[in-house]
């Protein structure tokens, strides 16, 4: 059957709004995380991902409320909502699990290392997409993932030797891998609002116990920081969930190592880093991977006939 022809233009519009928003969500990400490192010298790892998202719990809140009085959520019938709020509870999880584990590595071994380790995400996450999802993956969307694997690799060369550590942080990697792909099998239930609502509410339950035994009062100067921290978070998962309600795992999953351009970018302005040649070179070819990605034929084409 022939896909009807507002139906046919507004996919691959909505694929394209997807790319966008996960562009600039992970070109954003690493302002929160200079915050974080800043901070870390005077909070834990731990204190620091649960204020996070009490702060960025303090900004959505409001305006889930507001959504909640304005529009009903989509009903679900009783036999399928709880396996909606145990795939919740799962996907959230695994980003507590993802970021504990990344602290516990960069805590140990130089932070190229865990990088470079923890950028095996986005090809887990398009492999598992194939498997759970059942998403189509084209040679064009694997091409594009290697690439940015490629390039995410000169960008922060990491040593030959592997190690405990650098384990710790693949399986940082890997649990990510498994949020993102269940942030898109879940996104389309609620709205992304109420899904981030979710999703921090649980984080701060999680992290509760490990925040309360290492407890350190922030300055005023840390609190102002930590709402910054808390603000960008807030945006920049908004734009991952909406994303991910628009666009397949595999469309999406090369724009994850536009995080690392964010980074570059961030230490020029705030401490002078000139990027080296190779760095530039690694550069070009993320940048390449995303285009290859957003100049694909969306799947909607593939499968019309």
């Amino acid at each position: 059957m022939a896909t009807p022809p507002d139906q046919a233009h507004r996919e691959p519009r909505s694929e394209t709004l997807g790319v966008v928003l996960m562009a600039i969500a992970m070109l954003i990400i690493p302002s929160s995380d200079a915050i974080a490192k800043y901070l870390s010298g005077a909070h834990s790892p731990a204190f620091l991902s649960w204020v996070r998202y009490v702060a960025a719990l303090g900004f959505i809140l409001p305006v889930a409320l507001l959504q909640r009085g304005r529009a009903r959520e989509l009903e679900h019938a009783p036999a399928s909502r709880g396996r909606y709020w145990l795939a919740q509870v799962v996907r959230t999880a695994f980003l507590v699990a993802a970021m504990t584990l990344y602290f516990v590595a960069i805590a140990r071994i130089p932070l190229a290392d865990a990088l470079g380790a923890y950028f095996i995400a986005p090809i887990a996450a398009t492999l598992l997409a194939t498997i759970a999802l059942r998403e189509r993956l084209d040679r064009r969307r694997l091409l594009a993932v290697a690439l940015g694997f490629v390039g995410a690799i000169l960008v922060v060369r990491p040593g030959a030797e592997t190690s405990t550590d650098t384990l710790i942080a693949l399986a940082s990697g890997v649990c990510m891998a498994c949020y993102l792909v269940l942030t898109r099998a879940t996104a389309q239930g609620r709205s992304p609002v109420s899904t981030l609502t979710i999703q921090l509410v649980l984080g701060i339950l999680m992290l509760m116990p490990l925040a309360v035994l290492q407890w350190t009062t922030p300055t005023r100067e840390g609190l102002l920081l930590i709402l910054l921290m808390g603000l960008v978070s807030t945006l920049s998962n908004l734009m991952t969930i909406s994303a991910f309600r628009l666009a397949p795992v595999a469309t999406l999953s090369p724009f994850v190592y536009l995080e690392l351009i964010g980074a570059t970018a961030l230490g020029f302005v705030l401490f002078g880093d000139l990027p080296s040649p190779m760095t530039w070179a690694g550069i070009a070819v993320i940048v390449a991977a995303g285009l290859l990605v957003a100049t694909a034929p969306s799947a909607a084409q593939h499968t019309r006939s």
